[in-house]
């Protein structure tokens, strides 16, 4: 052991903390060490961090005594470095998937072309030159690794989503990190341009039938024991690790493939291509133990592929057609069978197993279709655009601008369609009351949109709405609906509502429910419902649910048994009882029915928060659900205020209930209160916290053991959750929001990013004990409690700006998108009225404008540069200038109003030689509303409305 390695290892000794992490010069000093770290169990650093570490440090610049920087010098110091980072990538199999997920291109480079260099490849001569059936294995199999990094290379360089790796670049700050891309784009243009060389070299693998060897890292030993042996068939050439012919042609297939996938974006006929080396790729699969290390084939996406390429070769299996969903919609989407295409997607909203995102990628091809003047398929897409809407509304999402504006002026066929749609969308055998909720908040939001009188009361008239609307809102909306037609001339009389027809009082309420739940005829239950809604003001939707009634008469018969010799047990009894109560309240609050609790049920639950019976048994559950009960139906004060200490100290719920309530309650005054905030983040940070216990192994070393579920807080974590998870109430949940994102953003320590939340300032702003949080809980619950606020209440402006910053700050840039805009539409009527300036904030535009950029959307980029107070045109120009974007480009031109940025266009697109694109930039620059002679009003108008029509057109894309 070195020096160095002995003092850190005294250190340690004497202080608790984590394992040492070994260093590259401890491997270089003792070449011995490197097996058995990369032996171990989690090896730090990790074997794709040490290939980084020993490559960094061999490819360092010298400088001379004249201070002059030399090239790395070529020692036996350096080829050691180089030597075992192959090595490590030895270990690893070769395996490309793993390389190139934990390296950057650059360091990748470097790599193969050091293992090119070892394995004997005739220098300067062209791959496509050798003739790999002559060569000795191990030098073939290096050439052929080379080449699939190479076209893997090109392909996942064309994908939208760039992700940050570890590199020896990334050191200081922005001028080395372009420097990496630089260096990045200048090797990804040179393997562009050997491309055709690269598939030839691998086409021509396919034809040799014998196994190949790989090196490992004993066969790198013994190349590096004898450095003078020739290229010919020695022991190191065949030391390696035997790759069956079909293991390699599998992969090489499945590579191939994707280049030509790649390549029909440009050239459709290559499709043919890519479909016949897939299908091998599959073939070969199937003879081969996918459970190989060797197996580096993703069989996922090659299914996707596989799948894609059928579709777009117009080929398909009819008997898998009959067997998939997929299959299905492709040979309706062939065949142009839009009927059958339309009546699957009905189905679909039953059994929810086609994807969200794959369902509008087909509204938006058949859009596509229409707007280059198929008008055939007009119909079809409103009807498709309805689809989509009722499955987006029964999974509790946002509907999307496109049905916002189909019921603007829809016909009565349309409105038919979707009455019928939602009938068949709620499956008869298995309708929950969380979807007949969903549905009924459907409809009323298709009531409240629709302008034509006539249209509305064929929507109130339908069964669902009488069936599924409250009767406090089937009033309001029949009121507004009287309101509205006495200002409209109807062609026909409006549908009556039941509340018009007379209720007949001679019959008992009683005997009516009971004929209700045993009538199956659909005339009589109506007038049934007439006749009790007429005697009654009280819904009797679940006349027939006994749950609830059975188990309160048979807790009221066990307390009737104890209360004559038990004083006790009977309060035992009317504890369960008001627990049941309670739940039994909450349900009907979850399931849509906000009336408030009776007073006498409020009153209850005040007196067992305020019980002081000694030598009483009392569950923790029963606390905990009068204490949810009592947040959602916002009684903070009497939390605050009135419960006894003595049961604030026995009941963690109810201290975390008082805390919360006090804490909401000082919210909405001028000066937030940082005292009580302060105690509920304690309490929160103790829950997410973990213990630890040091242990010491056989050879010394103090290793630092943490334990997830710590006994520290005054919950475990998973109890604390189940607990939030029941609360409702709309400022409760943002305060904790709020807490978690202050918390997420202390442990992650990023402050340029950053998640946002309502209220944030009143939590701390550091950590006295950071290193006893635990980052994953906190991670993992700030995103389960922002997604289950988002399902009681999709449209909160707040909840969704935050669950797009969590998406931001992992990287999630296509998910970011997607919420950042739903914020928008939920607060801007679907981007109909201007978007609050509190709500698109400089560093939400700023944000937006990141994730398109790293999306290769490059003219979104441009179009967003103007939202900012002050337009960033260096942003704006650099996005114009790059031409390997994803978006549409010059389709996005009408929305810039800003002049000079289109004057740059006309100039890019000149310079570039691409007239077609730069008439459409002069024509939008020639529009008279831009002229900059126009008043400050009207050129405030013309960038509002292209503000609109731009913000509603990427809610098309990403919703």
């Amino acid at each position: 052991m070195s020096a160095e390695a002995a003092d850190r290892e005294a250190v340690s000794g004497s202080r608790p903390c984590t394992p040492p992490q070994a260093s590259w010069f401890e491997f270089l000093l003792d070449p011995s060490l490197l097996e058995q770290h990369l032996r171990g169990l989690h090896p730090d650093p990790s074997p794709v961090q040490l290939i980084v570490q020993f490559l960094e440090q061999a490819s360092k610049p010298s400088v001379n005594e004249q201070n002059q920087v030399q090239p790395p010098a070529d020692n036996r110091r350096n080829r050691t470095l180089k030597l075992m980072a192959l090595k490590v990538a030895a270990h690893l199999t070769w395996d490309l998937n793993l390389l190139e997920k934990g390296l950057t291109i650059p360091v990748l480079n470097m790599l193969l072309n050091e293992f090119l260099c070892v394995s004997r490849v005739p220098p300067g001569v062209k791959h496509v030159d050798l003739d790999l059936s002559t060569l000795p294995p191990t030098t073939a199999m290096a050439v052929l690794i080379y080449n699939r990094w190479a076209i893997r290379t090109i392909v996942l360089s064309s994908f939208p989503e760039k992700q940050t790796k570890p590199g020896p670049h990334q050191l200081n700050m922005m001028s080395l990190v372009q420097q990496e891309k630089e260096l990045t784009e200048n090797i990804l243009s040179v393997l562009r341009e050997q491309a055709t060389d690269s598939i030839t070299v691998l086409e021509g693998a396919l034809n040799i039938k014998k196994d190949f060897y790989i090196h490992t890292l004993r066969s790198l030993d013994l190349l590096a024991a004898d450095p003078s042996t020739a290229n010919g068939e020695t022991e190191s050439s065949t030391a390696g690790l035997r790759i069956s012919a079909d293991h390699l042609h599998c992969q090489v297939h499945y590579d191939l493939g994707g280049i030509y996938f790649q390549q029909g974006c440009s050239d459709p006929s290559v499709y043919e291509k890519a479909k016949e080396h897939f299908r091998k790729a599959r073939e070969l699969l199937t003879k081969l133990d996918s459970s190989a290390s060797l197996c580096c084939v993703d069989e996922q996406r090659l299914a996707g592929y596989w799948s894609a390429c059928k579709t777009l070769t117009e080929t398909s299996d009819p008997g898998e057609s009959q067997h998939t969903p997929y299959g299905q919609i492709s040979c309706f989407m062939r065949n142009h069978d839009y009927g059958a295409l339309i009546e699957a997607f009905i189905r679909d909203n039953v059994t929810l197993s086609l994807p969200h995102s794959f369902r509008h990628s087909i509204q938006l091809e058949l859009l596509h279709k229409l707007q280059q003047g198929d008008r055939a398929l007009e119909e079809v897409c409103h009807k498709l655009c309805v689809c989509n809407a009722v499955r987006d509304a029964l999974e509790g999402g946002v509907l999307g601008v496109s049905f916002h504006q189909l019921l603007i002026k829809p016909s009565k066929n349309t409105i038919s369609f979707l009455l019928e749609v939602c009938t068949r969308s709620l499956d008869k055998e298995h309708r929950s009351e969380t979807s007949k909720r969903k549905m009924a908040i459907f409809i009323k939001t298709v009531c409240n949109r629709l302008e034509d009188v006539s249209l509305a009361f064929m929507v109130s008239s339908h069964k669902l709405f009488m069936e599924l609307l409250q009767d406090e809102e089937k009033k309001i909306l029949m009121e507004q609906m009287r309101k509205s037609s006495a200002t409209v001339n109807l062609s026909a009389k409006p549908l009556p509502s039941f509340y018009d027809i007379p209720a007949s009082t001679s019959v008992n309420i009683s005997q009516l429910e009971q004929q209700l739940i045993l009538s199956l005829d659909p005339r009589h239950i109506r007038q049934i419902l007439i006749e009790l809604h007429g005697m009654a003001e009280r819904p009797f939707w679940r006349v027939n649910s006994k749950d609830f009634a059975h188990a309160r008469q048979l807790f009221t018969a066990c307390l009737e048994l104890v209360t004559e010799f038990s004083p006790k047990l009977r309060q035992v009894m009317l504890n369960e009882l008001l627990l049941m109560e309670v739940r039994g309240h909450e349900a009907g609050a979850a399931e849509g029915n906000m009336e408030r609790p009776p007073p006498d049920l409020v009153s209850r639950v005040r007196g067992y928060l305020e019980m002081r019976i000694h030598d009483l048994p009392l569950r923790q559950i029963v606390g905990e659900e009068c204490v949810v009960f009592m947040l959602n139906w916002r009684e903070n004060e009497y939390l605050t205020l009135q419960v006894p200490q003595s049961l604030v100290n026995s009941n963690p719920y109810i201290k975390l209930g008082q805390l919360i309530a006090s804490t909401c309650k000082e919210l909405p005054g001028p000066k937030e209160s940082r005292r009580t905030a302060k105690e509920l983040w304690e309490v929160v940070v103790q829950i997410c916290s973990v213990s630890s216990q040091h242990k010491r192994s056989s050879d010394g070393r103090v290793s630092l053991l943490k334990q997830r579920e710590s006994s520290m807080g005054i919950l475990p974590r998973s109890k604390f959750m189940t607990f939030m998870k029941k609360l409702r109430e709309p400022l409760v949940l943002t305060t904790l929001i709020s807490l978690f994102v202050r918390l997420h953003n202390i442990v992650r320590d990023d402050i340029v990013n950053e998640v946002t939340a309502e209220h944030i300032s009143i939590w701390p702003s550091s950590l006295a004990n950071l290193q006893s949080v635990d980052v994953e809980a906190v991670v993992v619950t700030l995103k389960e409690l922002v997604n289950y606020a988002l399902s009681l209440n999709p449209n909160n402006q707040s909840w969704l700006c935050t669950q797009a910053d969590i998406y931001f700050v992992t990287n999630q840039y296509s998910a970011a998108m997607h919420y950042y805009l739903q914020a928008g539409t939920v607060c801007s009527d679907y981007f109909t009225k201007p978007v609050p300036p509190d709500v698109y904030t400089d560093q939400v535009l700023k944000r937006m404008i990141k994730c398109c950029s790293l999306l290769n959307c490059h003219t979104q980029v441009a179009v967003l540069c103007q939202f900012l107070r002050e337009v960033d045109y260096m942003t704006a120009f650099k996005a114009l200038q790059e031409q390997n974007s994803h978006d549409s480009m010059d389709s996005f031109y009408d929305y810039i109003w800003d002049v000079t940025i289109l004057e740059y266009l006309t100039y890019i697109h000149h310079k570039r030689g691409e007239s077609d694109k730069r008439q459409v930039a002069i024509k939008a620059i020639g529009q008279t509303e831009l002229n900059s002679s126009n008043p400050e009003e009207v050129l405030q108008l013309a960038a509002q409305k292209r503000k609109k029509k731009f913000l509603q057109a990427l809610a098309k894309l990403y919703f």
